[in-house]
């Protein structure tokens, strides 16, 4: 392991592999990326690629964009504030949840603006589409933090119609939030599936971004945020998803994956991680999330299975896409 981190203009061009795809003992392909583990401490102990450029961490900013919400007012707990900090599989208890949060605020599905779309688990858009159902902005992932949007700026008297605006007064919170827990500034601001703003920064910083949540002192928008995912993680992911059953099976760690095979996890320690694959491809991600945790000292039942990525050849598994570091 390494105890520093070059800078970002120093870096190669080409990533390293973190993943290889092996199909009958015959290496066919990889996925390159750049990945940090931090140290108790929050020094970095292990750095791959260019893990202080700047990315968009997609989801795993979400718990920043729910902390921002706290901050701005709005009461949240329990499933009602994990579910703010979600990319949820659409299972009916999830969208029960949005609908319920929807009302108590005197909203209604129309005043979503997420993009209409299915569950995303796939058992879960079978299961919808099989019983008639439509892509509808309720569906999408994105729909619990969307309506916990909408509800602090009612709360605030700010414009609900230009809530995904950059300038909005909510976005430039989410911006002052993501930089403060980062220890970074933001370095470019995007467009999210959802249509949400969406805060570059690098690896490092969201990985120290992610310990600053678990260490944060209880009451702080940062605590309550990381406390209400950890306690009700099926919210915040699904009963099908890596985030919830490491969160469920390894106490006290925070875990939340992003679009475009980004992941990020903190232990109660302040341990940490993050790490981003570079083709976006989330069949890698499994892999690398469990030889990550494995660098973190992680030794539960939890990490094999997170691990697993079975290549079928004829229905049956005939290799697999194994972590390369």
């Amino acid at each position: 392991m390494t105890s520093s981190i070059a800078p970002s203009s120093s870096s190669p061009s080409v990533h390293p592999v973190l993943a290889e795809v092996v199909r009958s003992g015959f290496t066919e392909g990889s996925h390159r990326g750049s990945l940090v583990v931090l140290a108790a401490d929050g020094s970095v102990e292990l750095a791959l690629g260019d893990p202080a450029a700047p990315v968009f961490p997609r989801s795993s900013n979400k718990p920043m964009q729910a902390a921002a919400i706290l901050r701005a007012g709005l009461d949240l707990s329990g499933e009602r504030l994990a579910l703010a900090a979600a990319s949820h599989s659409g299972e009916p208890f999830h969208l029960d949840l949005v609908r319920t949060m929807l009302a108590e605020h005197g909203l209604d599905a129309d005043d979503l603006q997420t993009p209409p779309d299915l569950p995303l688990d796939p058992v879960e858009a079978e299961a919808y589409l099989a019983a008639g159902g439509v892509r509808e902005p309720i569906t999408m992932n994105c729909s619990g933090k969307h309506t916990a949007m909408l509800a602090v700026c009612l709360r605030n008297g700010w414009d609900t119609a230009t809530y995904l605006d950059p300038s909005h007064p909510l976005q430039r919170l989410v911006g002052e939030v993501v930089a403060e827990a980062a220890g970074e500034p933001v370095a470019a601001i995007g467009t999210d599936g959802c249509g949400a703003p969406l805060m570059a920064i690098g690896l490092v910083g969201l990985a120290r971004a992610f310990r600053a949540f678990v260490l944060a002192e209880p009451g702080t928008a940062e605590r309550r945020v990381a406390d209400a995912m950890r306690a009700h993680p099926e919210y915040v992911a699904g009963t099908r998803r890596p985030d919830t059953w490491l969160m469920r099976e390894v106490p006290g760690a925070l875990s939340k994956m992003g679009a475009e095979a980004v992941q990020a996890v903190a232990l109660p320690d302040g341990r940490a991680l993050a790490f981003k694959i570079d083709d976006g491809s989330t069949r890698a991600l499994g892999p690398v999330l469990a030889r990550s945790l494995e660098l973190l000292g992680v030794d539960a039942p939890v990490v094999s299975r997170i691990g697993r990525a079975p290549l079928l050849g004829g229905a049956v598994e005939v290799g697999g896409i194994r972590a390369a570091f």
